[in-house]
């Protein structure tokens, strides 16, 4: 089954591993084994160098200042949490080998070609990169689906890179706009996730959710919401150091979070306004017209002998002014059902 039959079959899960290798190989692989057990559908990775992204370069315009990264220069950042491309074959088997689909984020138009050269089924691309149209471009000219996150993106920014896709030859189908906040961690309140219903509406492409926060709540909110792909740092530990475990689950966390997603997808269900085949056998439970009092042929139904009161086998409540006044066609014995056979 293709990742977009998946995605269309119920919510597609990611684990990201991002920088949780924390520079060990051996991390990686039993990260990519603790996200199946998790019960993830997806692993993800990262597929860059330092020098693909920046210049090893200590002046002020490349230092970051505050937050979970402050003290690094861009260079230092991205040199430590980068994963090797000589580690990325092995992870796609080992991925292949129990049953995980396999997904990376390529930085620039080598990455891209060197993840072709690995026969990937899709392509992630970063919030960073939303407005860096020529490698879009790049990447949608593979002709595979393609998973955007948009954070820190305008509308304008998003129909851009949307543009540039269908400019290469991608269809609606094959893009799935993922709302995210670049923010590390995320505050719920700048996550603002209404706009997921907007942007299903607005760009008319599926969307998902790439989530920075800290616990599930976000993701599981998020499914409600209708999206249909959610992506999570994953860890063996936040116990292991490196530049994103502070914002990533741990295997029984992500567990839990799979869980509550499958139950907030079941909960979403579909747009309906009739009871469903589990609520008819409470319809006898609403209230109905009943006869209160006996009352004689040709006597008139009144406030004193008729009342809507559970259980619902009389007439609809909705009635109740239309019969007051009218004659009884027979005698009706108190706690009988008023229908219409029973009004003149």
């Amino acid at each position: 089954m293709s990742l977009l039959e998946k995605i269309k079959s119920g919510v597609y899960i990611i684990a990201e591993m991002s920088a949780n290798h924390a520079g060990d190989f051996e991390n990686a692989i039993k990260i990519v084994r603790a996200a199946k057990d998790a019960g993830a559908d997806c692993l993800k990775i990262q597929t860059y160098t330092a020098d693909s992204l920046t210049i090893d370069c200590d002046n002020e315009y490349f230092k970051i200042n505050g937050g979970l990264w402050d003290g690094y220069n861009l260079y230092q950042l991205y040199s430590e949490a980068s994963t090797p491309y000589e580690w990325q074959a092995d992870i796609k088997k080992e991925c292949e080998k129990i049953g995980l689909d396999f997904l990376s984020t390529p930085f620039d138009e080598i990455g891209a070609d060197f993840l072709e050269s690995l026969d990937v089924g899709a392509y992630k691309v970063a919030s960073f990169e939303l407005v860096h149209i020529p490698l879009i471009k790049h990447i949608a000219r593979k002709g595979k689906p393609m998973l955007v996150s948009c954070g820190m993106g305008s509308i304008e920014d998003i129909l851009d890179a949307v543009d540039a896709m269908i400019s290469e030859g991608l269809s609606k189908e094959q893009i799935i706009l993922l709302k995210c906040t670049s923010e590390y961690p995320a505050k719920f309140n700048d996550m603002n996730l209404l706009t997921i219903p907007d942007m299903i509406t607005r760009f008319g492409c599926r969307i998902g959710f790439s989530d920075h926060s800290v616990g599930s709540i976000a993701p599981i909110s998020a499914v409600t919401l209708g999206v249909c792909v959610v992506e999570k740092h994953f860890c063996l530990s936040r116990a292991i150091k490196n530049p994103d475990s502070e914002f990533s689950m741990e295997p029984n966390e992500f567990a839990e979070m799979v869980e509550n997603i499958r139950i907030a997808e079941a909960l979403r269900g579909k747009v309906v306004y009739e009871p469903g085949e589990t609520e008819k056998s409470s319809l006898c439970f609403r209230r109905s017209l009943f006869v209160t009092k006996n009352i004689k042929q040709g006597e008139c139904f009144s406030s004193e002998n008729v009342r809507a009161i559970r259980p619902g086998q009389g007439m609809m409540p909705k009635y109740y002014e239309y019969i007051i006044g009218k004659k009884a066609k027979m005698d009706i014995e108190k706690g009988t059902p008023l229908v219409g056979e029973l009004i003149e």
